[in-house]
């Protein structure tokens, strides 16, 4: 079966700088950090984002291993990375909401540390079905952690100095999925696959511990806001029960079982009641009335499905590379990791320059460089050695240095002050539910593919085949009993059949890549304020 992937969104692409939730009435300034207190704040919330977003890519080259050890199919372990990414989108609507329930720091500090108890339980869990409910867990506490910190963060530091600290905080978040893959990979080989979980304690205490003692007296404090109640149940109700339809829908034989019927009826009325609710609602949990803005529905509906296709494909390769090249979760690592190398080289210069350059035209570059490294991937044979593999995963970090700030820059542009945080949660929730749901597409895909490039194969395999007779005489020359040498050849062929299939995706994949790049330009030129309303600088 196939093999999980790398990614956390917050999972496997580094996610995408967060605008800050909407802020209290009346708010209090404060004086920015200095000294030391200055240098501490930076790094515990820094240990924070890396925490959360390694943990998304660090699971990605253990599935092979904790779906062996917990008896289940690949396939059914990509459901610790989907159930993280649902959970985390669900979330990450609710933290203007949260933000103003509890204040900022009480609410930043309270996630990082149901997130390290989250960790812990995912480490200790006895079997898939428990792991699955303490990711789900894991991914509803992780939702403020991201926004929140660059909110402190940008606090901390002197209006003039934003950029700079937007700039090491970016730095964060694109070095973790580079150490994600690697140290995922060495620890599931050298240890064990719990420990990818447990090394998230310690780091976890100690941002806590500091992110306290610093901002507890910078917290402008709570206060009592409504909560939309019934949208939050809606939304719930309709992402849960899409991805586990999406999810379960192979194994069940989709719409032949009641179960898949049930739960996308469940999924497609939830949704529509959602929709008359949020349009009607006075405080609506996601603010849907931006769909009607067009840069917002261009760069939303851009970056979500370039996000679900990225995902996808970042699950599928190190899958295919452990299941049927015979690589080790940590050469997996290794050939997935360099993916933010030359992310964290060009990423700086694209932030200085999105104001000035169309952002459109920044967009096209990473549409064009995603493409270009997926028709190089659809090349791919059960002969690639290493380079050939590595090769492409080092230019996609070009693709991703102009992947997030420019579409930011169109999603969140001629945008009020007022309107950016509704802007953040809604084009945030649909970007990592399009990760979540990628995921299961492109694990189902490639299975189905699979097996009928296998029919195709074994077509060519009988009697009357005078190389199928040739082989099966040599192997059995070899020493091999007739069993045997039948099933190194239903090997090789159950080999090929997945490389042909994950090609087929990967040229799937750049010929939508392509496509968006018409969709990007259906956005007008992005107005003044874009960049900064993003959240970006």
């Amino acid at each position: 079966m196939a093999h999980s992937p790398t990614l956390n969104a917050s999972d496997a692409l580094p996610d995408a700088p967060t605008p800050p939730p909407p802020p209290p009435a009346a708010p209090v300034a404060f004086e920015p950090l200095k000294g030391s207190q200055l240098v501490l704040g930076t790094i515990a919330l820094s240990l924070a984002t890396f925490m959360n977003v390694l943990d998304t890519s660090i699971a990605n080259v253990s599935i092979p291993a904790i779906a062996g050890d917990m008896g289940v199919s690949p396939a059914q372990g990509t459901w610790v990375i989907t159930s993280f990414a649902v959970a985390n989108a669900i979330s990450v609507p609710l933290t203007g909401w949260l933000t103003q329930r509890f204040g900022q720091v009480r609410l930043f500090t309270m996630s990082v540390l149901l997130f390290v108890v989250a960790s812990w339980l995912c480490g200790l869990a006895p079997n898939i079905g428990t792991l699955i409910a303490f990711r789900v867990l894991q991914g509803l506490v992780a939702g403020p952690m991201i926004p929140l910190s660059q909110t402190l963060l940008l606090a901390s530091y002197p209006r003039a100095k934003a950029g700079t600290a937007m700039a090491m905080w970016g730095m964060t978040v694109l070095v973790a999925p580079v150490a994600g893959p690697l140290l995922g990979g060495w620890i599931t080989d050298n240890i064990s696959w719990p420990w990818i979980f447990y090394i998230n304690i310690p780091v976890g205490l100690g941002a806590a511990a500091l992110t306290w003692s610093i901002y507890r007296t910078r917290d402008p404090g709570p206060r009592r806001v409504p909560l939309d109640v019934v949208g939050l149940v809606l939304l719930v109700l309709f992402v849960g029960a899409m991805q586990i339809m999406i999810d379960m829908g192979k194994e069940l034989d989709w719409f032949e079982s009641g179960e898949i019927i049930a739960l996308t009826v469940v999924s497609v009325v939830s949704f529509a009641f959602f929709l008359a609710w949020e349009l009607t609602d006075k405080h609506p949990i996601v603010e849907v009335r931006l769909f009607a803005r067009r840069n917002f529905v261009a760069g939303t509906v851009s970056l979500s499905i370039a996000y679900g296709l990225f995902f996808g494909n970042v699950v599928l390769l190190p899958l295919w590379l452990q299941q049927h090249m015979g690589y080790t979760a940590t050469w997996a690592g290794l050939a997935t990791a360099p993916v933010g190398l030359l992310a964290i080289v060009l990423s700086p210069w694209v932030g200085k320059n999105v104001g000035r350059i169309d952002p459109r035209k920044l967009a096209t570059v990473a549409f064009v460089g995603f493409a270009v490294v997926l028709w190089m991937r659809s090349h791919f044979n059960t002969q690639a050695d290493f380079m050939t593999i590595l090769i492409p995963t080092v230019l996609q970090g070009a693709a991703m240095a102009f992947f997030f700030i420019p579409l930011q820059a169109i999603v969140f542009s001629g945008l009020t002050p007022q309107q950016t945080p509704s802007a953040a949660g809604l084009s945030n929730f649909v970007r990592i539910t399009a990760g979540a749901v990628g995921t299961s597409l492109f694990t189902t895909l490639w299975e189905s593919r699979a097996a009928l490039h296998h029919a195709q194969l074994t077509e060519a395999i009988h009697t009357g085949s005078a190389t199928a007779m040739a082989t099966l005489d040599q192997l059995m020359g070899s020493g091999m009993s007739r069993e045997q040498a039948l099933a190194s050849i239903d090997r090789t062929i159950n080999q090929q059949a997945y490389t042909l299939a994950v090609t087929d995706l990967f040229y799937l994949s750049a010929a939508l890549f392509f496509l968006l790049v018409v969709v990007i330009w259906f956005a007008r030129p992005a107005q003044g304020g874009a960049v900064d309303a993003g959240g970006a600088h």
